[in-house]
């Protein structure tokens, strides 16, 4: 019974040394690891002593918080950093941890903000693993390296920004700031398939400007575009934030009613209709609008844009300046 209380003593002053070992290696090899480590942001090596709750670490995971390390506490624990991480973070690098402990994960990894002696937050890419355990096969020592990858994650946060300005702008009409006639058909395709799935109603029209010809033969083609842009702002001031404003091809504009029967999007028709007849436009010009609308009828994306497109024309027939159902 002696000599196994012995042996034990001789394991726990072992461990003891041998952090007391590493952390003066990591003190001597701080200033290398911060110049020369080939991995970018590299803040060193790390180590929990998991009986004890005690950490030691490489100085860079906390002085590039802004801390001195002369504000450490005398014994670092686990918690001195959890303590920091970012509320919406906490729970995973927990989570993780906790099934590396459990021998659930192979090896303790995770991304998280930990907040720095300022109040802001950097990124720490954590990779860690049990290298050592008791005669209980309890997790004793856990060694890993950590990482500040914040520059790393604001330049992937500005990309993923920039592909949203990209794609936003791949499906918006460059003149007119609507939707473009490729937006339109994944938007009219996607509500289709919505009102398929729902038998929820949905109502098309389709606007084409009267005379517009004339306007570029008379007033030129810049005046024109003008005309385009004025209707277009016209249009979007006249629709529910759920409806779809698009330009479906030179002077012609669809709109797209999701959940609206054809009565309800006509009367959004005939709103519009009445205040471009009233509107004045650029180069003093007055103009006019036909259109047509129906209610989408389960017989497919092309049958639909067919039929709201032959009531255009019957508007256009029937004297211009109206709405046909």
């Amino acid at each position: 019974m002696v000599k196994e209380k012995k042996t034990i003593e001789q394991l726990e002053k072992e461990l003891e040394e041998a952090l007391a070992l590493n952390s003066q290696l990591i003190e001597e090899k701080q200033q290398d690891m911060n110049l020369n480590y080939a991995w970018t942001g590299n803040l060193g090596h790390w180590y929990w002593h998991v009986p004890s709750n005690k950490v030691t670490f490489n100085p860079l995971k906390i002085t590039v918080l802004g801390y001195d390390e002369n504000e450490l506490p005398k014994e670092v624990t686990y918690q001195y950093f959890t303590d920091k991480l970012h509320p919406d973070d906490y729970e995973k690098a927990m989570q993780i941890m906790r099934n590396h402990l459990q021998g659930k994960l192979s090896v303790y990894e995770v991304e998280y903000r930990i907040k720095a002696k300022d109040g802001s937050y950097r990124w720490y890419y954590d990779r860690g693993k049990i290298t050592k355990y008791d005669k209980n096969n309890k997790p004793e020592l856990i060694a890993g390296i950590v990482f500040d990858i914040t520059e790393k994650k604001m330049l992937e946060e500005k990309l993923e920004q920039q592909n949203k300005q990209l794609y936003e702008l791949s499906l918006t009409d460059g003149l007119t700031k609507v939707r473009n006639h490729r937006a339109l058909i994944q938007i009219l395709e996607e509500e289709i398939r919505k009102s398929d799935e729902s038998d929820k109603p949905l109502s098309i029209a389709l606007f084409d400007l009267d005379f517009f010809k004339k306007v570029n033969d008379t007033k030129g083609h810049l005046c024109g575009d003008e005309v385009l842009v004025d209707l277009g702002r016209i249009m979007m001031q006249n629709v529910r934030s759920s409806d779809t404003v698009g330009r479906y091809g030179g002077e012609e504009f669809m709109m797209i009613f999701p959940g609206t029967s054809l009565d309800y999007a006509k009367e959004i028709c005939e709103k519009i209709r009445l205040a471009v007849e009233e509107f004045k436009f650029s180069c003093d010009l007055k103009v006019t609008i036909s259109a047509g609308v129906c209610e989408y009828d389960k017989t497919g994306i092309s049958d639909a844009i067919r039929r709201v497109d032959t009531l255009l024309y019957k508007a256009k027939n029937n004297g211009r300046n109206r709405i046909e159902a």
